[in-house]
């Protein structure tokens, strides 16, 4: 008895671990280049009235910050209705437009609920358009996983931190860290498997 418990320990140890050292070798980019054919901003869920969340406020407005730079002349915005009935895509084109870029510059993908369908649904809007590269931007946090994902797509890509619009407390920060962890084992040990990106 005692014995399994260790070796089922041992077993966690090593995962966490494998998923520790993939976050932090995970790359930022595939291309040296600095322009872009589009903007990928990945959606977080909106608040429970249908307002933008700081998460949703934070990534928007920084994909705007680089959209303004001229970083890229698209903005694809990606993420449905996964956590309540609000789809995250709509809401923040709304903040995007409301921020100033263009509705014609801005396609949204209302589909997708988890980062490879984020990924994957993005993927396939470029290629209808016939852009090539992106400019991924999301929460510091998320952008390990994401790479992962980006990594076995036929995209040219590099990914960019939106900053906070709220300090996290210590508190929040490690349960972003853990619960982050924990969505690179699942990634690394079942859904890359699973649920590979066909396009």
């Amino acid at each position: 008895m005692g014995r399994g418990v260790l070796s089922g320990a041992g077993l966690v140890l090593i995962v966490v671990a494998w998923a520790v050292i993939a976050r932090a070798i995970a790359p930022t980019e595939n291309t040296t280049q600095e322009r872009f054919d589009a903007l990928i901003v990945l959606g977080s869920p909106a608040d429970s009235d249908g307002n933008p969340s700081p998460i949703e406020l934070a990534r928007v407005t920084e994909a705007v910050h680089e959209y303004e730079q001229g970083v890229a002349p698209h903005m694809i915005i990606t993420g449905g209705a996964a956590h309540n009935r609000f789809v995250e895509a709509q809401v923040m084109a709304r903040v995007a437009k409301a921020q100033g870029i263009p509705g014609a510059e801005i396609v949204i993908d209302p589909m997708a609920l988890n980062t490879i369908q984020n990924a994957c649904d993005s993927m396939r809007i470029m290629r209808s358009h016939g852009w090539e590269s992106a400019e991924v931007v999301s929460s510091a946090k998320h952008l390990p996983r994401v790479a992962m994902i980006l990594g076995r797509l036929p995209l040219k890509w590099r990914v960019h931190a939106a900053a906070p619009f709220e300090p996290e407390s210590a508190t929040d920060s490690m349960a972003g860290t853990t619960l982050e962890i924990v969505k690179t084992i699942y990634y690394l040990v079942w859904s890359r498997q699973a649920h590979p990106c066909t396009l």
